[in-house]
């Protein structure tokens, strides 16, 4: 299987698989001298574990990071940094019934097709507990940025027909309401939704917001490795995510250019805009303007309701899916979008280092 790195100078590769011993990254190229331990990482991982809230899926997992390699005496080495969380709560046996069927809206169906084999158990490669290793790399990328003064804000911006008001944003609520929304009214009616949604044995989908600021003007470039274009790779990796937006996103599409370009001006002896439809990118280069990013999630595809479907040999049968499942996903893959966000800024970041011979010769003193 090809395609589990991401990634040119700060390269993360994910392995394992949702019902198997343990799951992993391994990160190349974070540079040396970088202060980092598990602690660091483990915050992170506590964000997207389950069995934390009655809208997350029951399976318990502590989720404790082991850091195998790569630092030494509390810093990065700058040699390749592996990380290992052991699966410790499988139960294969809720999935022994569906090995033989295909699941409407996952990922059982091509899998077969492609390779002719999968492991049924949760889905192995295809499932969301993949994200383990990315949200570890990404508390490591975002540990990188932060020596730079780029910080990374993710949270849920709305779930089914529940928005957020922006006027009433709190970022302390972002960890404090189960829905990972930043709008403590707006999460209790939209945890009020999801309890009709599981009464009616049904899932929701919903938005998450990723804003990124700090980011210097210059990361990116202008024809295939777009800054945006990179992170929308990133956000669409995410196996629930079916749309990305950078800024505005489509509602640019029904406007006139008089009301979506970004006027300059001039601010403390800096070049600023005005507005920023375009989400902090121009031309596939950063603007120093804060990135804005919505990733579009789908309902959780395992639900308990009765749904149509075919067997591995053909046969059109009836399924109600069992086991342990999200009746949202979103929450849970706030961390993850951010996660991916911050790998892409840190490499796009290092990528960047040589785009000036003045930026050589300040790093090799000549």
């Amino acid at each position: 299987m090809s395609g589990s790195s991401f990634g040119s100078i700060f390269r993360i590769t994910t392995w394992g698989e949702s019902h198997g011993a343990a799951l992993g990254v391994v990160i190349d190229g974070c540079p040396a001298g970088l202060a980092l331990d598990a602690g660091d990482i483990q915050t992170y991982l506590d964000r997207r574990k389950p069995g934390q809230t009655r809208i997350a899926t029951p399976r318990k997992e502590a989720d404790e990071v082991e850091l195998l390699s790569g630092l030494f005496e509390g810093r990065t080495t700058g040699t390749p940094i592996s990380m290992l969380v052991r699966n410790t709560s499988q139960r294969s046996a809720d999935y022994s019934e569906i090995a033989n069927y295909y699941r409407p809206g996952h990922a059982d169906y091509a899998y077969d097709a492609k390779y002719g084999f999968r492991d049924y158990r949760g889905g192995g490669r295809s499932s969301g507990r993949e994200t383990v290793g990315r949200v570890a790399a990404g508390a490591v990328a975002a540990k990188l940025l932060s020596e730079f003064g780029i910080t990374l804000t993710a949270y849920t911006r709305s779930i089914g027909p529940v928005s957020i008001d922006m006027s009433k944003f709190d970022r302390e609520a972002i960890l404090r309401t189960p829905t990972c929304m930043p709008d403590t009214d707006a999460s209790i009616r939209a945890e009020a939704y999801l309890a009709d949604c599981m009464k009616n044995y049904d899932s929701a989908g919903g938005v998450i917001e990723c804003r990124i600021s700090g980011v210097p003007a210059g990361l990116g470039d202008p024809v295939f490795e777009k800054l945006d274009a990179n992170l929308a790779k990133a956000l669409m990796s995410i196996g629930a995510v079916k749309a990305v937006e950078v800024g505005d996103g489509v509602e640019v599409s029904s406007r006139h250019g008089s009301d979506n370009n970004d006027a300059f001006r001039m601010e403390d002896g800096q070049v600023t805009k005005a507005t920023n439809h375009a989400g902090g990118i121009l031309g596939g280069i950063s603007d120093g303007s804060d990135i804005l990013l919505r990733a579009h999630i789908k309902p959780t595809p395992s639900i308990f309701s009765p749904q149509k479907t075919v067997n591995r040999q053909g046969e059109e049968i009836e399924i109600a899916i069992k086991g342990r499942h999200d009746p949202v996903i979103v929450p849970r893959a706030v961390v993850v979008v951010e996660s991916m966000a911050a790998v892409t800024i840190a490499d796009a970041l290092l990528m960047g280092v040589g785009a000036k011979l003045d930026n050589l010769k300040k790093i090799y003193g000549r």
